[in-house]
């Protein structure tokens, strides 16, 4: 599905050049559930943001179904982003004066949402345990539900792309292991593509695809 073909990027700090990731080339099979591993300040998180056209390289190309990021136009980049990839970050991202629910529904707020989406929207949150949560408010879920709360934003577009930067980096062990079975159970069923960036190997299981960066550097 996704093919990196020599891609490197290089951050700016004032005159300093800071590379971030150098001459990555790695491809990740359409279906797969992957991880990108790899120490803090390696690079994985610059590599998820480049997937999910967040950024773009300062060389490299980056392919996804067979059309280049960086050929897209703007436009069609944020279509990409919208449309084909679902996003969850480690610090939630929730909407404070939003209930569950609502946070669920808020990529659809701008255009109106259908009845269909709404009950897609309650669906999702039954399945990950919050039938009962669905009226509460970020500051009243624990950390675990705020965490299915994005997992539900991100796939009730039913995403091709489900990219994942630290996920569990905020939950205990007991949470972290429950939120990656949700995510898989979900996205095996919208056979989407998962890409997560964690620097825990515990989580591996066999069938899954790894990516190693180590200093920028995909790392054997």
């Amino acid at each position: 599905m996704i093919d990196v073909r020599h891609v490197s990027k290089v951050h700016l700090r004032g005159r300093l050049e800071v590379p971030a990731l150098r001459d990555i080339s790695c491809q990740i099979p359409a279906g797969s559930f992957t991880f990108i591993l790899g120490p803090s300040g390696s690079g994985k998180s610059s590599l998820l943001y480049l997937l999910g056209a967040l950024d773009e390289p300062t060389s490299g190309t980056i392919t996804v179904e067979g059309q280049s990021l960086q050929a897209m136009t703007t436009r069609e980049r944020d279509h990409f982003r919208r449309e084909q990839a679902g996003f969850i970050f480690q610090n939630f991202n929730l909407l404070a004066n939003l209930t569950a629910l609502e946070n669920v529904l808020v990529p659809f707020l701008p255009k109106g949402v259908a009845a269909k989406q709404r009950n897609k929207a309650e669906e999702l949150l039954d399945r990950l345990g919050l039938g009962s949560r669905r009226e509460h408010r970020p500051n009243q879920l624990s950390g675990g539900e705020q965490q299915r709360v994005a997992i539900a934003r991100a796939l009730l577009k039913r995403p091709k792309l489900v990219l994942a930067d630290e996920p569990t980096g905020e939950l205990d062990t007991a949470n972290s292991i429950a939120i990656l079975a949700d995510l898989r159970s979900l996205c095996q069923e919208q056979q989407s593509t998962v890409v997560v960036v964690t620097h825990e190997h515990d989580y591996i299981q066999p069938g899954d695809h790894v990516i190693r960066i180590r200093d920028g550097k995909l790392a054997d």
